[in-house]
């Protein structure tokens, strides 16, 4: 892959700081075919990115050194810091394309929940490519970016692209979808993760249990992308859909009470947000959203109204100190 320009890159003396955000994601629907022999799973999804964001800072550091820490006062006490970060292996993996790649600290602040089914750890590795690239002037294309993104996970091209999307294959095969007005949300967060590969263990074994052969997912409730595309929350709370929720509330019979709590307190509609735990109420409107989160924030929950759909992975600032 060779760059298509050659900023020279800051002298060694001075220090670079490359900020960039990147979303969080719902699956407003989510099919799943049989496991396959590779062990993964196809997948048909429609991808929603919200306005609830992880935020990398890359700075310049010695040359092959690349670090990893947690901003004072973010989610995620819990989050390795070491080779299994996925925002650790998009450094590295962009430091292989990159013919003036220094050392990187990337300092992660980190709002989406861990293991959450929201793509947290996707939207890190996707926020660490793009300031990678500016920070070592690779000169990578949005498209070229998107290819090493695929690299390191199925979510990581969506966390980069942003906006609506049908995801295919194991989710990276990514088809913009038109969603021109805002839908608005409350995702109510639980105090617990939940593994995404356990997730779809479970999901085959109760398929196993209840005799039922899943087929290939091939494409999309056309309805879910009119309601898209027209932005019409009441039609579109009629069809979201997630294969993956039988199995997520198995595992966590809490979740039904999640669920069941957002349709007493008036949500257009409760999902599962892809493997889980996250729930993601439907609302009507940026007030309806905000009241649901607060009157679930009362109840005890920890909740959040955001909306969508947001842009990919950004820049926000770029600064030589």
């Amino acid at each position: 892959m060779t760059p298509s320009r050659a900023t020279p890159a800051p002298a060694p003396t001075q220090r670079r700081t490359v900020r960039v955000k990147a979303p969080g994601k719902i699956n407003v629907s989510f099919s799943v075919g049989p496991l396959r022999d590779d062990g993964y799973h196809s997948v048909a999804s429609v991808y929603l990115a919200v306005s609830l964001y992880e935020e990398i800072a890359a700075t310049t550091a010695p040359a092959g050194e690349i670090t990893v820490s947690l901003r004072a006062g973010s989610l995620g006490q819990n989050l390795p810091l070491d080779e299994s970060n996925l925002a650790v292996r998009a450094a590295r993996l962009m430091a292989d394309v990159s013919e003036q790649a220094t050392g990187v600290h990337l300092e992660i602040t980190k709002r989406v929940p861990i293991s959450g089914g929201m793509g947290g750890g996707s939207a890190d590795a996707a926020a660490t490519l793009l300031a990678c690239d500016a920070l070592w002037n690779s000169g990578l294309s949005r498209e070229e970016l998107t290819h090493l993104a695929a690299e390191l996970g199925a979510d990581v091209p969506f966390a980069l692209l942003g906006g609506a999307a049908v995801g295919l294959g194991v989710g990276d095969e990514l088809t913009p979808a038109l969603a021109p007005n805002p839908l608005h949300w409350a995702l109510v967060f639980a105090d617990f993760g939940l593994s995404t590969p356990t997730v779809f263990t479970a999901l085959d074994r109760l398929r196993v249990a209840r005799g039922k052969e899943p087929k290939e997912p091939e494409q999309i409730d056309p309805a879910i992308l009119r309601a898209l595309r027209a932005g019409d929350a009441q039609s579109l709370a009629g069809v979201l859909h997630n294969d993956l929720q039988p199995a997520a509330t198995k595992l966590a019979p809490q979740l039904a009470e999640m669920l069941e709590q957002g349709t007493e307190f008036g949500a257009l509609a409760s999902i599962v947000s892809g493997s889980g735990p996250t729930v993601a109420l439907l609302a009507s409107s940026e007030e309806h959203a905000a009241e649901l989160a607060e009157r679930l924030s009362l109840s005890g929950r920890s909740a959040l109204a955001v909306h969508s759909p947001v842009h990919g992975a950004k820049i926000v600032s770029d600064l030589i100190h």
